[in-house]
């Protein structure tokens, strides 16, 4: 393998921070919990897993955000220049999610649901494209593909109980 400046290896520097792995895996947790109970629970504190799940949906939405304001106030993919880095497009681009999350949670169910999916497929392509132009660390897709993959499952475990119920 060959050895970057540094002389680390290319595989070490996109090694995905253990504590955002684990921390990453731990915020899994009521997504998933919520998309069984959404199916399991007694009407009506099946309706209630849902709206937790949503509100939870809405809030790692924002923080999905928040991570890209963060990434441009330090300057990152700007050589440390925070002025440089927070252009209108990419400030816009970290709050659009938040906006999203929150048109969700005043929708109709199905429609909320609908709009979180494709909320969160479209952060993470946008992440993609954000490691691609340098603005997010190297190993960001290691971490958010399993991440955003499970969460994709367990909203579209609910949107199908939503759909079963309608």
């Amino acid at each position: 393998m060959a050895k970057a400046k540094g002389g680390r290896g290319r595989a070490e520097q996109a090694a995905v921070p253990r504590a955002a792995a684990l921390y990453g895996a731990a915020g899994l947790i009521p997504f998933v919990v919520c998309a069984l109970a959404v199916w399991v629970a007694p009407i009506p504190w099946n309706a209630f897993a849902l709206d937790i799940q949503l509100y939870y949906g809405a809030t790692i939405l924002s923080f999905l955000g928040a991570a890209h304001w963060g990434l441009a106030l330090a300057g990152y993919g700007a050589r440390g220049d925070s002025a440089a880095a927070c252009t209108p497009a990419r400030l816009g681009w970290s709050v659009a999610p938040a906006l999203v999350a929150w048109l969700s949670l005043i929708m109709v169910p199905l429609v909320g649901v609908t709009t979180q999916i494709v909320a969160f497929a479209a952060v993470f392509f946008g992440d993609l494209r954000a490691v691609k132009l340098g603005l997010a660390p190297a190993w960001y897709p290691r971490l958010r593909r399993p991440l955003t993959a499970v969460v994709l499952i367990a909203l579209g475990v609910s949107l199908l109980r939503v759909l079963w119920q309608a």
